[in-house]
This record gives C-alpha cells, structure tokens and sequence, in this order.
C-alpha cells in the first residue's frame, strides 16, 4: 500500500499502481484517501500540495462535522479546493465515525442496514449511503475526476464512507476486485491509531467509547459483499453510476484522470 505518513492523519494513502482487468493499472499522484484533516502540520500540508499535487479535498463528512470540527489546515490553502459530499440522511449530529457502534444507537438505520444484507450489517449501512445519498455519491466522483491535481477523498475514519467512494471509484475504471477489496481492508492496520484519533476529538469520542479496534476494522469480506450487491442490483458499479447521472462521458473522464497512459 501506498502509505503517506503524516503527523496529523493515520490513515492516508496513495491509490496509485492498483492493476486493472484490462493490464492498465492506477497511476500514483491522481487519488488519496485519508482521515480526519484538521490536525495536518505545516509539513503535512507542504507534503500534500507541494509534493505530491494535492488541489481537491472530496470531503465525505456531514454538515454537522464539518462544522463541529471547524476549518482545517487545508481550508487555509488558497490552491485547494474542498467539495463536501455527505453520504448520511440529512439532518442531526451525524458523524458515522464508526458505522456499526452508531447503528446500534440508531435503530431506525440498524433496521435498515439489516433488510438491505442481514449477513453483514456494515454492507448493508454502505448500500444505504447508495440509497440515501445518489446524488451526493455520484458527485463524489465527479470531483474526483474534475480535479486539477490530485484528489483526496475523507471523512472521519477514513475506512467506511471514504472506503465506499473510493471502491465505486476503483471499480468504474475497471481495477481488479481483489485490488479494491485489499486496499479497503488496509484499514485495519492503522485502527489502534485510528481509534485514538478519534476519541481526541470533542466531535467522534462519544460515537467511539472504548470499542475495541478488531471490531471497527474493515473486513474484507465487507467490501467483497457490498460489490457484490452492486453487481446483482445494479448491474456493478457501472450500472449504478449510470442510472444515477455519472454516464459513459464521466466514466472517461474518470479513467483519464485515474488510470496511468
């Protein structure tokens, strides 16, 4: 994996060199994802923007994060752009910071993650983010692939809402399943950090408490259910996109932009 360390993010990697079915593979510098921004250094930041080429951040947090965590490092930086795409119902103090701990405190959305794939709730709560959200989902990708530079995809944890965009991303393109699914679970080996993160934040450390690490990873087989779902619903991630405005121009836009020459 492409890790960036960072003194203030745990979770951020460079999505390059994934290979695709057709032999291309990603190309290094054109998609990040990452965690929670708001404790980026000065390095953090000149290692983004100036090495690395980072002009959008393709922000996945509710409006009431963003706005209980406050402007980030980033927001300071007049060559980045920020486009916020919530993937959560509207309305409340939503943070998803740890989809099956909140679902358990929601039994509205716990029902409904359970209807939607009772074999894996946490499958089932990212077809609701499909479900509740197209609209946000699909132009999530479109920032993505209108970026200048490279795009950086985020929210809280960096594993859950970030992981879903990110593996619709991936797989319009065309990378290999079981490259999707790895990077996905890569997660899992930064949780303790991730964890910590998070219950120093006034926003995330009551959706944490003391959850323990092993159940807030990602697990591959997750993500190998939700594309699934896709494929058997909707016809994969293409068929999804498609009914949902992004067509087969964005989908080139996309691969330009992701795929190496």
């Amino acid at each position: 994996m492409g890790w960036i360390e960072l003194d203030g993010a745990v979770n951020v990697r460079d999505l390059g060199a994934l290979a695709t079915d057709d032999g291309r593979a990603t190309a290094p510098g054109r998609l990040l994802r990452g965690d929670n921004l708001q404790d980026l250094s000065p390095s953090d930041v000149r290692t983004l923007v100036s090495g690395i080429g980072l002009t959008t951040v393709v922000d996945l947090r509710s409006p009431w994060e963003v706005a209980s965590e406050g402007p980030g490092p980033l927001t300071r930086v007049g060559s980045v752009r920020h486009a916020y795409h919530s993937v959560l119902p509207e309305g409340g103090a939503a943070t998803d910071a740890a989809a099956a701990l909140a679902s358990r405190r929601d039994e509205t959305r716990l029902d409904g993650a359970r209807s939607r794939y009772p074999d894996d709730i946490r499958c089932g709560y990212y077809l609701g983010y499909l479900e509740d959200r197209p609209d946000q989902v699909a132009a999530a990708l479109r920032s993505i692939a209108g970026a200048a530079g490279a795009a950086l995809v985020n929210c809280a944890a960096g594993k859950d809402r970030t992981g879903v965009v990110v593996a619709l991303a991936l797989t319009a393109v065309g990378v290999r399943r079981d490259a999707v699914v790895a990077d996905y679970a890569a997660s899992a080996e930064r949780m303790e950090a991730i964890l910590a993160r998070l219950r120093a934040s006034k926003t995330y450390a009551s959706d944490i408490d003391s959850t323990p690490a092993a159940e807030q990873a990602p697990r591959p087989e997750t993500m190998d259910a939700f594309l699934g779902q896709l494929d058997k619903r909707y016809g994969g991630a293409l068929g999804w996109l498609d009914s949902h405005g992004f067509g087969a121009d964005d989908v080139r836009t996309l691969r330009a932009k992701l795929l190496a020459a």
